[in-house]
């Protein structure tokens, strides 16, 4: 293979391996039909997953949550891992879905099925790398998704249409925001903002999904001495922080510089957010220069 091709993304269903353009998912499988299924995507460097231990400890959870059972997660794991090894993956994304199963249309849980399995690994083109120096702007939108954003389902019906009105008015991601006036987070990575050297996010719960980029954020915080709180942002007082930034497993740290036109701070990155952002690159570093230990941390919940 030369330098620049690009490798054939590979897909296995139900434990069979396919090229993904040949994946197929059955028409009543009930993923399709009610997005009763949940899904994980991680990031590959150098043929290894990141924080994989945090992933699939929250795919378990959300197996769980939505009363999903019969998943080998352990199994499920070294499925991914050999597939990563098998097509020679380097930089890549993984992308996990598993539904109850396929069985005649019902809302009801159908008896007696197996649950679908489905994953896939595709070369990844880091698109945000610029994005890390430069900033992004972003835009406000309600936050009109379903009540347990911390089950991390395929119903995110909600996410695509206020992703899609930022990115109408041009904006790269949307700051979510409530009913009652508070900012929860954005359409596909945590938001983050900063007042007087504190970052300020929102706390765990329902209304926000538990993100492993997130809980490795406050894990590097604690190791450098910053001050982080997880504590809702009126939504009134936003514009009168210093900083802000969104972490996701693509997207790892990137300053935001506008919201809706409205210039943040400097209108540049802040210092914080740059101090943050060398800090995660510094961890990724680490941890690739000891593939024989996991120095990924061990996140909760």
């Amino acid at each position: 293979m030369s330098k620049n091709a690009v490798r054939e993304a590979l897909a296995s269903v139900q434990g069979k391996i396919v090229p993904l353009v040949e994946a197929m998912v059955p028409a009543l499988d009930r993923g399709f039909l009610f997005a009763d299924a949940v899904y994980e995507v991680l990031r590959v460097y150098r043929g290894r997953m990141y924080l994989a231990a945090g992933h699939f400890r929250r795919l378990e959870r959300s197996l769980a949550a939505i009363r999903i059972e019969g998943v080998n997660v352990s199994q499920l794991e070294k499925e991914v891992q050999a597939l990563i090894r098998q097509g020679g993956f380097e930089e890549a994304i993984v992308y996990i879905q598993i539904s109850r199963g396929v069985a005649p249309r019902a809302h009801p849980f159908p008896a007696g099925i197996k649950p679908f399995e489905f994953f896939y690994v595709a070369e990844f083109e880091d698109k945000s790398a610029p994005l890390r120096e430069t900033g992004v702007a972003v835009s406000l939108q309600p936050d009109i998704r379903w009540g347990r954003c911390d089950i991390k389902t395929t119903n995110l019906l909600g996410n695509v249409l206020a992703l899609q009105a930022a990115k109408d008015t041009g904006a790269f991601e949307a700051i979510l925001h409530r009913e009652d006036g508070t900012v929860t987070e954005m359409t596909h990575t945590s938001f983050f903002a900063v007042k007087d050297n504190i970052i300020w996010t929102h706390p765990a719960g329902p209304r926000i999904l538990p993100s492993i980029t997130r809980d490795l954020i406050f894990e590097l915080c604690e190791k450098i001495g910053q001050p982080i709180r997880a504590h809702a942002i009126p939504l009134r007082d936003l514009m009168g922080f210093d900083e802000m930034f969104l972490g996701g497993t693509t997207a790892e740290i990137i300053p935001i510089i506008s919201i809706d036109g409205k210039t943040v701070g400097h209108g540049q990155p802040g210092r914080i957010t740059t101090g943050l952002r060398n800090a995660f690159r510094n961890h990724i570093s680490q941890w690739l220069e000891h593939p024989n230990e996991d120095v990924s941390g061990d996140f909760s919940d």
